[in-house]
């Protein structure tokens, strides 16, 4: 039975030197625990890094610069091997708790405290992290600080809690067996969307999510979709909007797919590409094919699943097609940074 114990306290060990790190020592502890030939994938504006002095000046530096007393309070956090290639990732979702004081992405502060979304997938090989992808929901930033940079979102919009049963925090060594069942079930709903794709049907019944999830189901939308609860409000608010306003929609396939326990997670760069062809998002049509880099969690319960966390890196989907909401923000409501 693969243990992934080590793994796990690697990590742990990594979080934990870089929420009592400062400014000043960043550098010192990204180098103790991260190796040489490292690859880093981030959302915009961020994107792929391949140079660890980059990351932590580009990313880290801003982000300790910005929000001060920066707390990771974890939802879930798991580990496993990666149906992909085989390599072992660590996997944190939660959020990241700070008091914002000074601008961020453009983003003008408010010097209160805020909760910055995150998914965090960390590869350990030969005892250093040497992959990380890092997904933060900078749109769900901007609503806590009452900007809406795109038009009324068809779910709601919040804090997320974590699982509901509390039980996504799996630091001891759990059962392959349960891993197993989850990837089946997940890998099943994967296949039922991929037969959507090939056949064209945007508007399949409740019949096909029936067979893989609750009917009290909870999608944890990223800001700018929402969130939603029941088959037939995510039907209504999310999954018609998202399947009749995208077009030539193509799977790219997984970075990493996993399953520890009774949760599932997953990343690819890019997981789809698509054409708008109007209404998603409340956004007009266009003829260019983007990309969406996109995460997500699931829970599994008995033998459907029953919660599903996602974070979509919607600023990069709408800057390939000639939009950024990050520099427009700026522009518009934060013009001093010029």
């Amino acid at each position: 039975m693969t243990n992934y114990q080590t793994e796990k306290a690697y990590v742990l060990q990594y979080f934990d030197a870089m929420e009592n790190a400062s400014i000043e020592n960043l550098a010192e502890v990204q180098q103790a625990f991260i190796g040489d030939d490292y690859e880093f994938f981030g959302v915009y504006p961020f994107n792929k890094i391949e140079n660890l002095c980059d990351v932590t000046a580009n990313v880290w530096h801003p982000i300790y610069q910005s929000f001060k007393q920066l707390q990771r309070r974890q939802d879930v956090f798991m580990a496993g091997t990666s149906e992909i290639n085989g390599e072992t990732w660590v996997m944190s979702m939660g959020h990241f708790m700070g008091l914002f004081d000074a601008d961020w992405t453009g983003i003008r502060a408010n010097r209160k405290v805020v909760m910055l979304r995150y998914a965090e997938f960390n590869c350990v090989e030969n005892g250093k992290i040497t992959k990380t992808g890092l997904w933060l929901d900078i749109i769900g930033l901007m609503h806590q600080v009452g900007i809406n940079p795109l038009p009324p979102q068809t779910g709601a919009s919040f804090v997320y809690p974590g699982p509901r049963h509390h039980n996504g925090l799996l630091f001891e060594q759990h059962d392959p067996v349960e891993a197993d069942k989850t990837m089946r079930v997940l890998n099943t709903m994967i296949d039922d969307l991929s037969k959507l794709n090939q056949t064209g049907n945007d508007r399949a019944g409740p019949e096909v999510m029936q067979k893989n999830w609750h009917d009290n189901m909870t999608w944890y939308g990223p800001a700018g979709i929402g969130a939603t609860y029941t088959i037939p409000r995510y039907q209504e608010q999310h999954m018609y909007p998202f399947r009749e306003g995208l077009t030539d929609k193509v799977f790219n396939g997984h970075v990493c797919r996993f399953a520890e326990g009774q949760f599932a997670c997953f990343f690819g760069w890019p997981n789809l590409s698509n054409k708008s062809q109007g209404g998603f998002m409340g956004l007009p049509s266009g003829d260019v094919r983007a990309d969406m880099r996109v995460v997500d969690v699931y829970y599994r319960e008995g033998d459907k699943l029953l919660e599903n966390w996602v974070l979509i890196d919607i600023p990069y989907w709408l800057k390939q097609q000639g939009v950024d909401i990050l520099e427009r923000t700026a522009s518009i409501l934060n013009p001093t940074l010029d």
